[in-house]
């Protein structure tokens, strides 16, 4: 128990008039402490930690009871006592996390008492998914910043909603003030590795709201996660995203396996290219969230097992789903789906013939649809100027030919979801071979 008169009063910055409370400086300096020891908030210290938690604000209020005006006492006046004190005992680390969590919030009371009231005319209204304007509201993105923010101190939440500030416009929607905030946390990565996280956060943020309907954190995200599994499955099979066999497993099973904290293994390029490339969607709109993706790789990989297909398809999805290992991008891509390609690469040889010229080219359109990496060995076709003999003309060699295949591949790119892969090998007596080296060199335009 800390001893201090029960009449103190302590002057907030608003000029309030507060009781003095120990319990709240009590609370501060444990903050500082797990941040400096990489504790959340909330998590128990150990015990000789707490003790010198107790013995710190036991000093403070000893300091405050000394000086005339102890009876009505300013919120500064108490901060700096603990600045004062954690030096003098040695705390030096601790105080400047104190220091940086003060002057963190000292910003964003700037920010919020910057808010001034705007007239309908100059109101600026979001529209929401389904057409409606609301108001916009400050408060409510620094609430989401500041919750990107949390335990980590070199991160600014009032600067991100300055830059966010800039970017808004009367009429925006919501889906662009979601990327707007992540973009404002992106251009800050190479100033401090902490907005990766910031940045990461906020871009969980967006696929749960598009595949949760929802963002909440905690024991509320992880019951969210596993009660939704099954609409997940179930949606995706109508839509023609997922193989209707998923839906024959055991999905409580599958559920209680999933892991929710190992979304935030993902730094934000991760998360970003999974967004871009590797979620399903069902009218643009994510129906999966990323532990939703390593199960449904997970699930299709296992659907071949004779037995324990749930066991094998949880083994997997821990291996996947902790970065232990991870399958190339055409089993990401479709295993679990109505089409579950995941070879990575298909050779060929193309035969002197015009038939199977073009039949090889039609096969690498296909192949490069669902995300296969293509090799064509073209050293069987007749150099430049050899004779045709049903035409009784001369051959154009093959490059001709290769420009077609790259135009092929640059049109199916992959079924729209990366570039096409096309390598083409010819043997070094083939006579076309220094054209052929040729098209290796920058000509203009790609």
């Amino acid at each position: 128990m800390i001893r201090a008169p029960q009449d103190w009063i302590v002057t907030k910055r608003d000029g309030r008039s507060v009781p003095f409370e120990p319990s709240r400086i009590q609370a501060a300096i444990a903050n500082a402490f797990r941040a400096e020891l990489n504790l959340a908030t909330g998590q128990p210290l150990e015990s000789d930690v707490s003790d010198e938690i107790v013995a710190l604000t036991q000093a403070v209020a000893n300091d405050l009871a000394v000086q005339a005006e102890a009876s009505n006492v300013t919120v500064e006046r108490i901060q700096d006592l603990v600045e004062m004190e954690l030096m003098a005992r040695r705390h030096f680390r601790v105080a400047r996390r104190y220091i940086l969590y003060r002057a963190e919030h000292t910003k964003m009371r700037a920010v919020r008492g910057s808010i001034s009231p705007i007239d309908d005319e100059q109101r600026i209204y979001v529209v929401l998914r389904d057409g409606t304007r609301v108001p916009f509201d400050q408060q409510r993105i620094l609430a989401r910043l500041e919750e990107a923010c949390d335990g980590l101190d070199e991160a600014d939440p009032a600067g991100l909603l300055q830059e966010v500030l800039r970017s808004v416009f009367n009429g925006i929607s919501i889906d662009e003030i979601y990327r707007v905030q992540v973009l404002a946390a992106r251009t800050r990565i190479e100033r401090d590795p902490a907005y990766d996280i910031v940045a990461s956060r906020l871009m969980l943020k967006v696929i749960y709201n598009e595949a949760l309907s929802g963002a909440p954190s905690g024991q509320k995200l992880a019951s969210l996660y596993r009660d939704q599994i099954e609409h997940y499955i179930i949606a995706g099979i109508r839509a023609g995203r997922l193989d209707p066999g998923l839906r024959e497993l055991n999905l409580t099973q599958i559920a209680d396996a999933l892991q929710p904290q190992r979304d935030e293994l993902f730094a934000y390029l991760g998360l970003q290219t999974i967004y871009d490339r590797y979620l399903l969607h069902v009218d643009s709109r994510r129906i999966e969230t990323p532990q939703y993706f390593w199960m449904r790789v997970a699930m299709g990989l296992a659907l071949g097992e004779s037995q324990d297909v749930e066991a094998r398809a949880i083994e997997f999805y821990d291996v996947l789903s902790q970065f232990n290992f991870t399958s190339a991008t055409p089993t990401l891509f479709n295993s679990g789906t109505p089409h579950p390609q995941l070879s990575s690469c298909y050779l060929t040889t193309v035969a002197d013939d015009l038939d199977h010229i073009f039949k090889s080219i039609g096969d690498n359109a296909r192949l490069s649809k669902w995300a296969g990496g293509l090799g064509n060995d073209w050293t069987s076709v007749r150099a430049t100027n050899a004779h045709i003999q049903g035409t009784n003309g001369l051959s154009q060699g093959v490059v001709p030919f290769l420009k077609v295949v790259n135009d092929a591949a640059v049109a199916v790119n992959q079924g729209g979801k990366r570039k096409g892969a096309v390598c083409s090998y010819l043997e070094t007596w083939h006579l076309d071979l220094e054209e052929f080296l040729e098209l290796r060199k920058n000509t203009g335009d790609d």
